[in-house]
């Protein structure tokens, strides 16, 4: 599964948070990361989900 969520971090950043962490603190800031630019949000997402 975590190849799953890995594979939509890397497509859609928030997706990929949302399926590990759901709608919260994590989720609302790599929306925030995503429009500043992708790669802040690829690796925010990538984070969140080895973290756990």
């Amino acid at each position: 599964m975590d190849v799953i969520r890995i594979l939509f971090a890397i497509l859609l950043p928030p997706v990929g948070v949302f399926l590990q962490v759901g709608i919260g603190l994590h989720f609302w800031l790599n929306i925030l990361l995503t429009l500043f630019g992708y790669i802040p949000g690829i690796i925010h997402a990538i984070w969140v989900i080895a973290k756990k």
